[in-house]
């Protein structure tokens, strides 16, 4: 009895030192779990119910902790207890999403803004004691952060699992969180009657507000850009170009002709286009094509500009983009 005494006491002098141990073997597990992101999508089917645990937990353990009969010594063991378990999810979901949103991620753009929140996202759910300590006892910053990775996660499982196109799948994502974030506020924010309904709706739309407007810093998740290149002429009867080029005079006229090859999962279909930029300036914005996915080397669409007279160097830019206007890649040329 005296030895498991004083192994007892040993762990509360150092109950720190051994969540902060804990946390970097998450991390490290985290790092599996971006390895595993990177082969196989799979584990997205597990991520809804590793989502799903973590929303019903956050609706009912409040009232639960709170229960009269649950001594206070057992209802902090609880909520503990759960946090593990949603901690572990949390990093799993997020680690398993990163390396899908880095393949389709355009650096430096305005992509990188959304990636940092996806790292900040997965590390610190890997950190125990921020977790327990904060995130987890406000109801607000456990619904924002339930709310983005529900967001992330079926962003890319729509397209991937369900073939649904990139833009449909970021706006049902999008209700999808807000619905769950208004659920939280309908629980925990503690108003009653009509004011009640009115701030959970409130919460929702700035949710769904939110998640639109900044659409276009989401990676296009599972789209990439396989190739972009450049040409004078395309060959006749094929989709290719004939005449490649890596530079053209700024002294004369010159027509440029740009064929991207985007990837995508077989089955998905999504609307693009081709942004064309002059020295910064957006000179010309290709119609909508649609491009299916399946192919290893992607499926090509190409568009063509009238490049005007310059006596200086100009350097040349190509945005490929989703019809939701995410950025799926760039190709440049002086």
């Amino acid at each position: 009895m005296h030895s498991l005494s004083s192994l007892k006491d040993a762990i509360r002098r150092h109950e720190k030192v051994l969540w902060w141990l804990h946390s970097a073997w998450a991390l490290l597990f985290g790092i599996l779990f971006m390895w595993l992101g990177a082969k196989n999508f799979t584990y997205l089917r597990v991520a809804v119910f590793h989502l799903a645990f973590i929303w019903v937990a956050s609706l009912f353990l409040p009232v639960l902790l709170g229960h009269p009969r649950l001594a206070p010594a057992w209802a902090e063991r609880l909520r503990l207890a759960i946090n593990y378990f949603s901690k572990n999810f949390f990093q799993q979901v997020a680690f398993f999403v990163l390396p899908l949103y880095h393949k389709s991620a355009t650096y430096p753009s305005r992509n990188t803004l959304f990636m940092a929140l996806l790292a900040v996202s997965a590390v610190l759910s890997t950190l125990d004691t921020v977790y327990d300590d904060h995130i987890s006892k406000k109801w607000h910053l456990i619904g924002l952060f339930l709310a983005f990775n529900i967001f992330a996660s079926f962003n890319v499982m729509f397209p991937v699992l369900f073939q649904i196109s990139n833009t449909a799948g970021l706006t049902l994502s999008a209700a999808l969180s807000a619905l769950v974030f208004a659920s939280l506020t309908f629980r925990h924010a503690g108003f009653s009657g009509a004011r009640r309904y009115s701030m959970s709706a409130a919460g929702a739309l700035l949710v769904f507000a939110v998640a639109l407007l900044g659409r276009r810093f989401v990676p296009p998740a599972p789209l990439t850009l396989a190739s972009g290149t450049f040409g004078t002429a395309l060959a006749k009867g094929r989709l290719e170009i004939a005449e490649a080029v890596g530079s053209f005079a700024a002294g004369s006229p010159s027509r440029l002709y740009f064929l991207s090859a985007v990837r995508a999962p077989m089955g998905l279909s999504e609307k693009i286009n081709h942004v064309w930029y002059a020295g910064g300036r957006k000179v010309y914005e290709s119609r909508l094509g649609s491009i299916v996915g399946g192919r290893a080397e992607g499926y090509r669409y190409w568009s063509t500009v009238q490049v005007p007279k310059r006596a200086e160097p100009v350097e040349v830019e190509v945005q490929v983009l989703t019809q939701g206007g995410q950025l799926i890649g760039r190709s440049r040329i002086e």
